[in-house]
């Protein structure tokens, strides 16, 4: 007979439950998140496992390849699914979703979620820092417009980054009080600053060392974060059977209830994020990307559509 176990994962602990084929309770335990205890008492069970579910999050990668690496079947459910069919219970402990996940995976009547690599995660944790680091340096320049409006300074209505310290350091040390409370908002604007083309400059390296984003980027308008950002979000071009469900990939396609006479089309499913849909949309790339979605990076699976203007 099959067993199945399904997980309940929190940051720090995480609930277990095995069933058997016709849905028995054989096992139940609660654990800390780690994948090594995890898999010791999986392999301590008295039947081998047939497969492991757990619904998508953030340790969903952590877990996924260190129970992969451990010799466990794995599957990564989709958290909506997972959630909707987990409503239906009357009480939401972390032992109940744990049996809940563990019938979902036994059924069968779950979609899978595609894993992505840690090349396609290290591109995004590089871009997300980025963005964070470039946010964080408009903040402090605003913070510092705001400040000195109170003052009677005005700047200029626009001041590039790399000027921004130039214009304003002399104006601030000109006032003992401007001076001895705003130098070191400055300061830290300036490090972030500095910190920021640091890591602008290893995306534009990123970006010229890869093949397919220098493909990409010969396209009118695809620079280097575009052509990072849609490269780590399609990972394997061959998980798409057709060049079609890419736009739905993204969200760009509309939501459709139909039901009966009724059949009501709706707004876009937001499912990628914004940066992913602006891309995705700005550059056209689920309409021209036909067949070569299937053929992998050799082909221009990731061209765009040229005539729009870069994405912020």
């Amino acid at each position: 007979m099959e067993f199945f176990a399904g997980l309940d994962v929190s940051l720090r602990s995480c609930a277990l439950c095995i069933v058997d084929a016709r849905g028995g309770i054989a096992f139940e335990r609660e654990l800390t998140c780690d994948v090594d205890e995890i898999a010791q008492c999986l392999k301590s069970f008295a039947h081998p496992i047939a497969r492991i579910g757990f619904e998508a999050g953030t340790m969903s990668q952590h877990l996924f390849y260190g129970l992969t690496n451990n010799g466990f079947d794995v599957a990564c459910m989709e958290a909506r699914q997972v959630s909707a069919a987990l409503s239906a219970m009357r009480n939401k402990t972390d032992k109940n979703d744990a049996r809940g996940i563990a019938h979902i995976l036994r059924t069968g009547w779950f979609s899978p979620v595609h894993m992505k690599s840690r090349e396609a995660h290290g591109v995004r944790a590089l871009l997300s820092c980025r963005k964070a680091l470039l946010n964080k340096t408009i903040d402090l320049a605003n913070e510092v417009r705001g400040l000195l409006k109170i003052f009677g300074l005005r700047l200029p209505k626009t001041v590039q980054h790399g000027s921004f310290d130039d214009i304003v350091r002399p104006l601030i040390e000109a006032d003992g009080v401007l001076a001895h409370a705003m130098l070191p908002l400055l300061d830290a604007r300036l490090e972030i600053y500095r910190q920021f083309l640091d890591l602008d400059r290893r995306v534009k390296h990123a970006a010229r060392s890869d093949e397919v984003c220098l493909r990409m980027m010969t396209v009118p308008g695809v620079g280097p974060i575009a052509a990072l950002t849609f490269k780590a979000a399609i990972d394997d071009p061959a998980r798409f059977k057709r060049s079609r469900t890419v736009a739905a990939h993204f969200g760009l396609t509309p939501r459709r209830y139909q039901s009966g006479e009724h059949d009501n089309p709706g707004r876009i499913a937001t499912c990628a994020t914004f940066t992913q849909r602006c891309i995705a949309h700005c550059k056209g790339v689920p309409a021209r990307m036909g067949r070569d979605v299937q053929d992998g990076a050799q082909r221009s699976a990731c061209a765009g559509q040229s005539g729009f203007p870069r994405c912020p």
